[in-house]
């Protein structure tokens, strides 16, 4: 479903993604973790395309990402993004954004979008904040909205760059009680997470960055029960000490 082979990026001369390659099947969950800027987030998003790499090539779907001929917009109709801080309309409704996309990029019709708006909505439990604003909504709440307007796409997968990042600890666990039902329903998933409660819980597989390396790529069992190298042994003995 996702292919990345020997991608790099540079921010002028600072090398931020290093010869990297991993892949992600279909209906497969994977969970990226490492240190603050180990390239993490950036990796994500050059799936998408929403950050161009200058080596290597990236695949979804079997279109080429850097192909000047790819439509991004169309990938990234097919391809569902949650970001760290919601990156909701604060001018529209609930229910305006998740039916949004619908509307002006699938060209589905009004009422349609909404009865699919409603559904997904009442599926992460905000049906009775459909016509509220977002800044209404506690920070928890505002990421599920994001994640019921990214499946309102219909994609073929998620991304998710650390969606419980910017939310108070009460809130945290809402929002990770959808992620896992949509991996238990079987959608592929790219992850970008601290939560590693989350990646024992539901990831298929491990891949541990530093310094724009792709340091580990396992099976959780194997990167959690015995990590083959240093780096992220001395990362999950910090991240699980407590």
């Amino acid at each position: 479903m996702i292919h990345l082979k020997n991608v790099s990026k540079w921010y002028d001369s600072f090398q931020v993604l290093d010869n990297c390659s991993t892949s992600v099947s279909k209906g497969e969950v994977v969970v990226v973790c490492g240190p603050s800027g180990s390239g993490k987030s950036t990796l994500i998003k050059a799936v998408n395309g929403l950050e161009p790499v200058q080596k290597g090539e990236i695949t979804v779907d079997g279109m080429v990402v850097s192909d000047k001929k790819t439509n991004l917009n169309h990938l990234r109709a097919r391809i569902g993004m949650v970001f760290q801080n919601f990156e909701l309309f604060p001018h529209m409704s609930v229910l305006e954004n998740v039916k949004l996309g619908q509307i002006k990029v699938l060209g589905r019709a009004d009422d349609a979008s909404e009865v699919k708006a409603k559904a997904l909505l009442d599926r992460v439990g905000l049906a009775d904040h459909a016509n509220k604003f977002p800044s209404q909504l506690s920070g928890g709440q505002q990421q599920r909205v994001a994640i019921a307007r990214g499946l309102a796409m219909d994609p073929i997968a998620m991304l998710f760059d650390e969606p419980t990042s910017a939310l108070d600890p009460e809130m945290i666990n809402d929002v990770l009680d959808v992620m896992v039902e949509l991996a238990h329903d079987g959608m592929t998933m790219m992850v970008v997470t601290h939560e590693m409660g989350f990646a024992k819980k539901v990831a298929d597989r491990v891949v541990f960055m530093d310094e724009g390396k792709i340091v580990e790529d396992a099976k959780k069992d194997d990167f959690f029960g015995s990590p083959r190298s240093d780096r992220a042994q001395l990362f999950l003995s910090k991240i699980l000490s407590h």
